[in-house]
């Protein structure tokens, strides 16, 4: 099954392209990190994703489904940015809520989780520190029993401890419950610890794509003399380059093995490979470095 299908979907705000020729086919069962900067299109997915808004152009379907169908509605979670809760709810008045809102609600998951976790039932949400807060919201996410969870930027203002609990705690009710997991954040290390698939967005197009494994194989940081990019090899697709004036720094895409010994091969690591589509995304929509004056890209 599919999890999260687009075929060239586009949100615009007037003139102001928040998602451009968006086309992306996520097997179910995955934990997919999206990440890209801020203003990239990540939020925007998302919320397409949800039903929360609807395309200026193209196709999307959540498994199988149209989004904010009420089919769609019951398979899928949505965890949006802030990890909103009702500061004057107590906890256990937010599990009663979504009793009452999601006909699949696991009122014994709810209560364990919210045990284990050490919240008191009878605290207002307001009076719950920021990473307590992310953990009722999750926990709402959850107890519903999706297919799907949808999270933007859900860690963001937690402290590193409370990020990693949380992120824990994401992994055990993947596992747990089947779930297949969209998860946006701009902290490169968060999606290394949990996610097993990859989406990178910058200036609302999707730059790459893929299992993270087969993406981390499939490139490669070439160092040498400087020359010309345009000499490789086509089987190896450059995604950026770098120069000063006697060496050149190539990241390449190729699933075959280099063989010239004037390179110097190192694997990637996530973060070189998600700053290098980053880069390649920012010269080529906006025709000057990201960052830089010897920084350039060859398509």
């Amino acid at each position: 099954m599919t999890a999260l299908q687009t075929q060239h979907l586009a949100k615009r705000y007037g003139r102001r392209p928040a998602l451009s020729d968006c086309t992306l086919d996520i097997p179910a069962g995955h934990i997919v990190g999206l990440v890209g900067p801020n203003g990239a299109g990540k939020t925007t997915l998302l919320n397409l994703a949800a039903g929360q808004l609807t395309p200026t152009a193209g196709e999307i379907t959540v498994l199988g489904e149209e989004p904010g169908s009420k089919s769609a509605l019951a398979k899928v979670g949505f965890v949006a940015q802030g990890t909103p809760t009702y500061g004057t709810l107590g906890v256990a008045d937010h599990l009663r809520l979504g009793a009452r809102m999601n006909p699949r609600w696991d009122a014994d998951m709810a209560h364990d989780r919210i045990r284990r976790l050490g919240l008191d039932p009878a605290m207002q949400a307001r009076q719950l520190s920021a990473g307590q807060r992310a953990q009722l919201a999750l926990t709402l996410g959850i107890a519903k029993r999706p297919e799907l969870l949808l999270l933007d930027e859900p860690v963001a203002a937690l402290d590193p401890l409370a990020r990693r609990e949380f992120l824990q705690t994401l992994m055990e009710a993947a596992v747990e419950s089947e779930l297949s997991v969209v998860l946006s954040s701009h902290l490169v290390s968060d999606v290394e610890r949990v996610c097993d698939y990859l989406i990178v967005l910058v200036d609302s197009r999707v730059r790459l794509a893929g299992p993270l494994d087969e993406l981390l194989e499939s490139h490669r940081l070439l160092t040498g003399s400087r020359r010309d990019p345009a000499e490789l090899p086509a089987e190896q697709r450059l995604v950026t380059a770098s120069h000063t004036d006697r060496q050149s720094s190539l990241v390449v895409r190729t699933d075959a093995p280099v063989h010239d010994p004037s390179w110097t091969v190192n694997r990637l690591s996530l973060e070189d490979l998600v700053i290098a589509y980053m880069r390649d995304g920012a010269v080529h929509d906006h025709a000057a470095p990201a960052t830089g004056p010897n920084l350039k890209v060859l398509r």
